[in-house]
């Protein structure tokens, strides 16, 4: 069955234009967009100070097509410098603003960008991995004085460049859990088909929505859903520049009442085991959604015991630019991915691109308009996971008789053990219904040729005192696992851990656990 897309952008699309200069053609130019906890702008705001952007980029030399890198915190700032860089039809890359000094120079090398957004709390790294970068034109640094006094002196009129639905408009990084991050090319077609078949389509986002979102912006997951969907329709989002925590959240949510939050599954944890999460006032959201990574149901409800709210988890990548796998408001499956987002076709399928049937673990392939060009410089990974309409991922799903899709793990996370497929999420599932845990991550590890599970557990209280303490917790969860699953999904050795390491994007990240935390193996608990 062919995927009929119900979304036609028009051959010539800038998404500044889609996402920003069309509210204030519509009236809206006096609605709130952004909030903040300094002050409130309107749509005519941020069209003016996205405007003096665009002309400040200008000016420093930034043309058509050329990379903007944009590493800033989440603010007024960040929306207008990424609308002024799409405006002068230049490409915008998203760039975590915290990474060391060796990755940025790396990131310079890669993107080959020509002018550098940074802010004056994260400079020092930037300026000293720019220095004798080829490419850089210049490193602009916002929240200084001399930065105020120079966009301010730049005009806020500007036209906006007549870019094609195909130009390249905002580079990606995928957000695998092991390996170099790759960019991904995606185009203005892409941003502006997902918010209409998404955001209006599933969540349905109305002008009278607020949002609020625990990824920062330059995560796509929070571009669309804290930015671009909100601003499609004329709502407004929530943004603040500190990191985020339970805390910071329930102040905000309760200050700003919000209606929307965006939210991923290791803030889902800590919000529902705050000490004070019962008596917290999240009545103002009508939907959360979670993404990243896979939502357990013992997480997905305590979440809901805890809050009431309901909890869309749903699945996305880079590639095919945000979520097309969600469970639906009233049609919540926990453990699932949901359905097909209407607009996209998933399947499964074998090694050899055989589609499989209803139940069976395989790759996941998906189509749709959302569709990216490619990964930059990485032909051969390009042509793999690019094929024809379709995009074929890593990630390993099933599919059951009623259309509902849920996750295995990634290709090269499953694991054989006893001949037998293992998805490590069956195994974190079951631990995390103990008491005893927070965290978890389940990874394989070679023995005499053989491939044994070892999970990693952060321990609800904190590590125990003792040696004695940290064996008797790790062989009671070894049990518990027993008790629940087969046998030759128990974890061979439980790891106590404080943290788990993480990705650029926060997920777990599990090729860190294989090499920087590899136990001394052997298949005792």
């Amino acid at each position: 069955m062919e995927t009929q897309p119900s979304f036609v952008p028009p051959e010539q699309l800038n998404i500044a234009t889609h996402f920003l200069d069309d509210r204030i053609t519509e009236g809206m130019g006096g609605r709130t967009a952004i909030r903040t906890r300094e002050r409130n702008y309107t749509y005519a705001e941020v069209q003016a100070h996205a405007n003096r952007f665009g002309n400040m980029l200008r000016t420093a030399g930034c043309e058509p097509e050329q990379r903007v890198l944009i590493a800033l915190p989440d603010g007024i700032d960040y929306v207008a410098a990424l609308f002024g860089t799409l405006k002068i039809g230049a490409v915008a890359v998203m760039v975590n603003p915290h990474l060391r000094v060796d990755q940025l120079r790396a990131l310079f090398a890669y993107t080959r960008g020509t002018i550098v957004l940074t802010d004056a709390s994260t400079r020092a790294p930037f300026e000293e991995a720019a220095e004798g970068a080829r490419f850089i034109k210049q490193l602009v640094v916002t929240g200084d004085y001399a930065f105020t006094q120079r966009i301010s002196t730049a005009s806020p009129e500007l036209e906006t460049f007549p870019s094609h639905r195909d130009d390249p408009a905002i580079w990606l990084f995928s957000g695998g859990t092991s390996g170099r991050p790759k960019a991904v090319v995606q185009t203005h077609r892409s941003y502006a088909n997902t918010a209409e078949l998404y955001g209006k389509g599933v969540l349905r986002y109305t002008p009278e929505d607020i949002t609020i979102s625990v990824p920062k912006l330059f995560f796509g997951y929070a571009t669309g859903s804290n930015l671009f969907f909100p601003f499609s329709v004329g709502a407004s989002t929530l943004l603040f520049p500190d990191r985020c925590t339970p805390e910071t959240l329930f102040d905000l949510i309760e200050e700003h009442r919000p209606t929307i939050l965006i939210n991923v599954p290791t803030m889902v944890a800590q919000m529902t085991a705050a000490p004070d999460a019962a008596s917290r006032d999240l009545t103002s959201l009508r939907i959360a959604t979670s993404a990243g990574e896979a939502l357990p149901v013992a997480l997905y409800e305590r979440w809901k015991a805890t809050f009431g709210v309901e909890l869309l988890d749903g699945l996305g990548t880079a590639e095919m630019w945000h979520v097309f796998l969600t469970n639906q408001p009233g049609r919540v499956r926990p453990g699932t991915l949901g359905q097909a987002v209407p607009g996209f076709e998933v399947k499964v399928c074998d090694d050899a691109g055989r589609e499989l049937p209803a139940g069976e673990v395989g790759y996941l392939w998906v189509r749709g308009d959302s569709r990216a060009i490619a990964y930059w410089q990485l032909m051969d990974e390009t042509r793999k996971a690019f094929r024809g309409e379709w995009y074929v991922s890593e990630d390993m799903i099933s599919r059951d008789e009623d259309g509902y899709f849920t996750y295995a793990g990634r290709a090269d996370d499953m694991l054989k053990v006893s001949g037998k497929w293992l998805a490590p999420q069956d195994v974190e599932n079951c631990l995390l219904q103990h008491p005893a845990v927070k965290e978890c991550a389940v990874v394989g590890f070679a023995a005499d040729g053989l491939t044994l599970p070892y999970a990693f557990v952060v321990p609800s209280a904190g590590l125990p005192s003792d040696q004695g303490a940290a064996s008797a917790l790790a062989a009671e969860l070894q049990a518990f696992v027993k008790r629940s699953l087969e046998s030759y999904k128990c974890p061979r050795r439980i790891i106590l851990r404080d943290e788990l390491p993480r990705t650029h994007l926060g997920k777990v990240d599990r090729g860190r656990l294989r090499v920087d935390d590899r136990p001394e193996l052997s298949p005792g608990g």
